[in-house]
C-alpha cells in the first residue's frame, strides 16, 4: 500500500506578541530615562594608556584651556548638604527650588554671589553663558570651601549608603562608598592653573587625586 505523503508547509511565527513588548519597553525607558543636561565646559584631556574607570561616587573639579575652574559632584543628596553648607559660610540664601535643581545639576563655573541666578537659567542658558570660573586664588579661593564642604557631605551620604547595603544583606566595602577625587584638566591650558588646584587638594590634605585622560592605545612592540 503506498504511503501517504503529507502536504509540506512552512512554519509561521506570529510576531504580533513581540511587537508589543519591544513597544512597551521602548515606553518604559523613554518614561524611566532622565535626560543629562549639557556641560557648560568643553575640554580637550591629555592622552595617556591608563584604562582606570572613573568611579560613581565622584567630586570632578575641571579645569578649561583659558584657566577656569569648574566643580561637579555626583550625589544629588551631598550636592544639597553641601550648598547647604555653603549658603551658611557665605551668607546667600536658595530657596527650595534652587536647592532642588543644584541637586541634579551638572557642573558649574561661577562665584556664590552669582550662583542662585545661574541655577535660575535653563539647561540651554547655562550651556551659553560665559561665566568666570570658580575663584581659586589666595585672596578668595570658594574652591577650597567647595571641595572641603563636598568632601563632608559625600562622606555622610556614603556612610548611609554603606550602612543600607548592609541592611540589605550585602557584604559591601566601606572604600567603595568613600568619595573619589578627580582633576580634568584641558591639555592646553597653562601648567600653574593646574597646580594651583592641586595645592588646594593638598591644603585640604586630601592626596587621593586622579587625573582624567583620554583614552590612547598603548604603542606595539
Amino acid at each position: 500500500m503506498p504511503k501517504i505523503k503529507m502536504p509540506k508547509s512552512s512554519p509561521s511565527i506570529d510576531m504580533t506578541p513581540m511587537v508589543d513588548l519591544a513597544f512597551l519597553l521602548v515606553t518604559f525607558f523613554m518614561l524611566a530615562a532622565s535626560f543629562r543636561s549639557s556641560e557648560p565646559v568643553q575640554v580637550t584631556t591629555p592622552s595617556s594608556v591608563s584604562d582606570k574607570i572613573i568611579p560613581s561616587n565622584l567630586i570632578m573639579v575641571t579645569v578649561d584651556k583659558g584657566g577656569r575652574v569648574f566643580f561637579n559632584m555626583s550625589n544629588a543628596e551631598a550636592r544639597k548638604e553641601m550648598l547647604t553648607n555653603m549658603s551658611g559660610k557665605y551668607q546667600i540664601g536658595f530657596n527650595k527650588e534652587q536647592m532642588e535643581e543644584f541637586g541634579f545639576m551638572e557642573s558649574f563655573g561661577c562665584t556664590m554671589k552669582e550662583l542662585p541666578g545661574y541655577i535660575s537659567l535653563s539647561s540651554e542658558e547655562r550651556g551659553r553663558a560665559r561665566t568666570l570660573g570658580i575663584p581659586y586664588d589666595s585672596t578668595n579661593n570658594e574652591l577650597k570651601d567647595w571641595i572641603n564642604f563636598g568632601n563632608l557631605a559625600a562622606l555622610n551620604t556614603g556612610k548611609t549608603l554603606f550602612e543600607e547595603a548592609k541592611l540589605k544583606g550585602d557584604n559591601p566595602d566601606a572604600n567603595d562608598f568613600k568619595p573619589k577625587f578627580i582633576l580634568r584638566v584641558d591639555s592646553q591650558t597653562l601648567y600653574v592653573n593646574a597646580q594651583k588646584v592641586i595645592d588646594v587638594f593638598r591644603d585640604l590634605n586630601l592626596n587621593n587625586l586622579n587625573f582624567v585622560t583620554s583614552m590612547e592605545m598603548p604603542p606595539k612592540n
